[in-house]
C-alpha cells in the first residue's frame, strides 16, 4: 500500500496538520508510558491532563468543550478494525506513525465497509493532526521496531465503558463503548464486535 503524508494534499478530506501549540511537554510526559508488543489504550491519563497544553487543547480544539488526554501505544501493522466518533479526534505523533484511514461516508447501508477504501498516511514525530469525526481510524501501526506512542485527545468520556443499554440492530449495533461505533474484520477476532469490514485485513509491511 502506498504511503502518504499527513502534509499531502490527499489528507485534507479526512484531517489537517495542527499549527500554533506547542506540544513539547506532552511529548516529554508521553515517555513515561509504556509501548507493549500489543497495543494499549488509555482514555484519560492524570499527568498529560496536567500540563498547560491541556487548556490549549480544550479551548482551541474543542472550543472550551470538556475534554481527555490519553494515549495509544504499542506494536502494530494492521488494520483489524474502523471506528468513528461524533466529533474530531486530535492525535499527536510521539514518534514517526502510519494511520490507516477511511470515509464514514463508504460504510454501506448494511453498515459493512470495503478495505480497499482504506489509505495509509505517514504521520511524523512530534506532529500534531485533527482527524475529522466522519474519518474512519483505529490503532496507528509503528515505523519503528521499537513500536508506536500516539497521544490521543477527545470528548471527555469517550471510549469509556458503556452506561445505558443499547439495540442490537443498525447502527447502535456498532456501539462499544461511549461515543464509539466500530466496525472490525473477522481475522481480528474482537469480542463482542460487528464484523463488517470486507476485503483484505490490511497490513503495513
Amino acid at each position: 500500500m502506498k504511503i502518504q503524508k499527513v502534509t499531502d494534499l490527499a489528507f485534507r478530506k479526512y484531517g489537517q496538520v495542527l499549527e500554533g501549540y506547542d506540544f513539547t511537554s506532552l511529548i516529554k510526559e508521553m515517555k513515561h508510558t509504556p509501548v507493549p508488543e500489543d497495543v494499549i489504550y488509555v482514555p484519560s491519563v492524570e499527568e498529560l491532563e496536567a500540563l498547560d497544553v491541556m487548556k490549549d487543547l480544550q479551548n482551541k480544539g474543542y472550543g472550551g468543550l470538556p475534554i481527555q488526554i490519553g494515549y495509544c501505544n504499542g506494536h502494530n501493522k494492521k488494520l483489524n478494525a474502523v471506528e468513528y466518533h461524533r466529533n474530531s479526534e486530535i492525535n499527536v505523533a510521539v514518534t514517526d506513525l502510519v494511520l490507516l484511514i477511511g470515509h464514514q461516508q463508504d460504510i454501506e447501508p448494511d453498515h459493512t465497509y470495503d478495505t480497499s477504501k482504506i489509505e495509509a498516511f505517514l504521520v511524523p514525530a512530534g506532529t500534531g493532526i485533527e482527524v475529522y469525526a466522519t474519518t474512519l481510524h483505529y490503532a496507528p501501526c509503528h515505523v519503528n521496531e521499537g513500536g508506536f506512542q500516539c497521544v490521543v485527545v477527545l470528548p471527555k468520556g469517550t471510549n469509556t465503558e458503556l452506561t445505558f443499554p443499547t439495540e442490537k440492530t443498525g447502527e447502535d449495533s456498532l456501539m462499544t463503548a461511549k461515543n464509539k461505533w466500530l466496525i472490525a474484520h473477522e481475522d481480528a477476532k474482537i469480542e463482542g464486535a460487528f464484523n463488517g469490514l470486507k476485503g483484505e485485513n490490511i497490513t503495513i509491511d
